[in-house]
């Protein structure tokens, strides 16, 4: 069976991708696609994904999700629901391996303390700092500046969520507007169904390991969650298939079948849509009028409730926001430092933060600071602010 037979008449096909905006000569041994992928994970702010979380600071465990793998488990998932819908698997790989390369350290601390400190100064999104890391940031290729990625890769990044013309009179989707005055990406239809399923993916693997990580941080326990929508009839249906497990295997194997469950349910309403709206090619998902990688209704209420136990439990528990608050004066302070200094930024970012524009300056300050992992803007700040009478060389 040829490719192009397994391939669903509405998916993306890499042989017939928009191309590049800086024209390339085709890889003898990857797809557009494949290429794609492959330059995100060799660039530089993938590997710093590391060092970078979400809720909890990455020295606090070895065992939390960091952005790394975290972006792996959601490139895992998407794969799996591009597979059985029949899409391309390589494009959305691509797109949920690069979903989170815009995200500064401290996780959505970081993310809310960027926000304020830009907020005279064009503003911070993450979703924005990705599209500006893989377009202009990342300094790899003599040829052209970010990553060159393919049209259809670009599109996935900054509408993996839907339309977002509404957003492009905020000062911080700026560069994304400009940029799609050079290169129509099209910012008001719908992206990829590829990217849609990247989105989903997100959803589902950090509904996932919140619950994993929460329990294993001791922030709540497995029993709190008996009473909360789809894990608790989950952790139900795990003890009575396995009642002489232990709370770590119950744990693991309710999360895995969560995860089945919420896939299965993706696939159900996703399949019912694409008949439903009657999808019969690439250009009929972008004219949709709504996503299409969706959940069922009944399915968004149960993780409605589910995702507000976690907020209560856990996003807002006294000690992540101890951290929430340690991590926002961290980056506070060196912001306010190095817009005032700039002369103690590395070479390489100083000159950029000399500008006599205060936007500039600003905008460089934050892309240093976004760059950063959890481990080095801690360290950043212990070298900027503590008395060492040890030189730095």
């Amino acid at each position: 069976m040829t490719l192009s037979a397994q391939r669903a008449p509405y998916a993306e096909a890499p042989d017939q991708s928009r191309g590049r905006l800086v024209p390339e000569t085709v890889s003898r041994t990857r797809n557009a696609f494949a290429r794609d992928r492959d330059r995100i994970i060799h660039c530089t702010a993938f590997r710093r994904l590391k060092e970078k979380t979400q809720v909890f600071v990455a020295h606090e465990g070895d065992h939390y999700r960091t952005r790394l793998t975290h972006s792996l488990e959601v490139a895992q998932i998407a794969r799996s629901i591009a597979h059985a819908l029949k899409l391309d698997q390589d494009l959305a790989e691509t797109v949920a391996l690069a979903h989170d390369l815009g995200h500064p350290p401290f996780g959505h601390a970081g993310e809310d303390e960027l926000q304020l400190c830009m907020a005279a100064h064009g503003g911070f999104d993450h979703n924005v700092q990705t599209f500006r890391v893989v377009t202009k940031l990342e300094e790899r290729y003599p040829a052209f500046d970010g990553l060159n990625l393919s049209w259809e890769t670009i599109e996935g990044v900054v509408k993996h969520n839907g339309p977002v013309t509404d957003q492009l009179d905020k000062p911080s989707w700026r560069a994304i507007a400009d940029y799609g005055a050079e290169w129509d990406l099209r910012l008001d239809s719908f992206a990829s169904l590829e990217a849609q399923a990247a989105a989903i993916a997100d959803d589902i693997a950090y509904n996932n390991h919140d619950v994993d990580d929460g329990v294993q941080a001791g922030l709540f326990r497995l029993d709190d969650l008996n009473d909360v929508p789809l894990i608790g009839p989950i952790l139900h249906g795990t003890r009575k298939d396995w009642p002489d497990l232990d709370n770590r295997m119950i744990r693991l194997e309710a999360v895995r079948r969560m995860i089945g469950a919420m896939i299965d349910d993706v696939l159900a309403e996703t399949e019912r849509r694409i008949a439903e709206d009657r999808i019969g090619t690439a250009e009929d998902v972008r004219t949709a009028g709504r996503t299409l990688v969706q959940f069922s209704g009944p399915m968004m209420e149960d993780l409605g409730r589910l995702r507000a136990f976690l907020y209560e439990r856990m996003y807002r528990h006294y000690r992540v926001n101890r951290t929430r608050s340690q991590a926002r004066r961290i980056l506070s302070e060196m912001f306010a430092l190095f817009m005032r200094e700039p002369d103690v930024l590395p070479p390489e970012w100083s000159g950029k933060a000399r500008s006599e524009d205060p936007d500039r300056r600003a905008r460089a300050v934050c892309d240093y600071i976004a760059g950063m992992t959890d481990r080095y803007a801690i360290e950043e700040h212990r070298k900027l602010f503590s008395l060492d009478l040890q030189l730095d060389l």
